[in-house]
């Protein structure tokens, strides 16, 4: 059970950086970019090959963050210059990601077994909690600069930021680009971690990176960049600790993973929801017996 535990904090951890990236274009740019899927494998594809072929491990996750910001460029550049829609732009090139992952890897599946791993020397936990750590820091002061203001405005209200004069194909396109350098990240680690890359181990990140964002809001609140990233990457480990947890209940499986997936994002959308509902009813019963108090008061004093 503690091994399992330890075992889901690390892959939270990992997967955080994901997460960060989803929340850049889900809630920063209000984009919906489906690039994600094709994008994590290639960050795994890259960091395997490059380690399998000699390069130092570190050296191929940088790379995989690069390979990860040319992937969301495109999408950036198909959206903004080609008018292409943001859903369709992202189908777009997650459907050629699928192949541009085959030919960077060569087969459907690499093992880094008896290999150079970016975990051999230091805990998974400690490198995942300084990188976590880390890049959400980074995050929340590049949010407090010109161009991150710029980026957050993009997704609030574009057409007035338009009207101010100001670029917003430039912010989105380095919005998206920064999303799937973080994502490619993530998968690059999530491959040494795993020791193999495959390539349909994207598929349904991009499920993954909202439930993490909707379950860190959900409990901990978004009312400031400094907290909402914080709740994304304690969203993240949240989300494997259920997962974890949904698996040791008798008769469910790994093959039930995206059913437990499912009821999780469910789960995390209905309640907020439901809580809402009931405080507006509470809320609407008190200033109701308030009004119908001061009513009956002044009928009083009348008389």
């Amino acid at each position: 059970m503690l091994a399992s535990m330890q075992g889901a904090v690390e892959s939270g951890l990992l997967y955080a950086l994901m997460a960060l990236g989803v929340f850049i274009t889900f809630r920063i740019l209000d984009f919906p970019d489906l690039t994600v899927d094709g994008s994590f494998t290639t960050g795994a594809a890259i960091a395997t090959i490059m380690t399998v072929n000699g390069s130092q491990p570190w050296i191929a996750i940088i790379c995989a963050f690069l390979g990860g910001a040319a992937a969301g460029l495109c999408t950036g550049l198909l959206h903004t210059k080609g008018k292409v829609n943001g859903l369709l732009s992202g189908i777009i090139m997650m459907i050629a990601l699928y192949s541009i992952n085959l030919r960077i890897m060569g087969k459907p599946n690499v093992s880094l077994r008896n290999e150079m791993n970016a975990f051999d020397h230091i805990p998974v936990i400690a490198i995942g909690l300084i990188l976590a750590v880390g890049v959400k820091l980074l995050l929340d002061q590049f949010f407090k600069t010109d161009l991150g203001l710029s980026l957050r405005a993009t997704g609030d209200n574009n057409r007035m930021i338009r009207s101010f004069g100001s670029n917003t194909d430039v912010t989105t396109i380095v919005g998206i680009a920064l999303s799937n350098a973080l994502v490619a990240c993530s998968g690059g680690l999530i491959a040494h971690h795993l020791k193999y890359a495959d390539n349909s181990m994207g598929i349904g990140m991009i499920v993954i990176g909202l439930a993490s964002v909707i379950i860190g809001e959900a409990i901990f609140g978004a009312k400031t960049i400094f907290r909402a990233t914080l709740a994304v990457i304690l969203g993240a480990i949240i989300y494997r600790v259920i997962y974890a947890l949904a698996l040791r209940v008798p008769g469910m499986e790994a093959q039930d993973m995206k059913l437990i997936t499912a009821v999780i994002i469910t789960c995390a959308l209905v309640v907020p929801t439901v809580r809402r509902a009931i405080n507006q009813k509470t809320t609407a019963k008190k200033r109701t017996a308030e009004v119908l108090a001061n009513l009956r008061q002044a009928s009083g004093g009348e008389r």
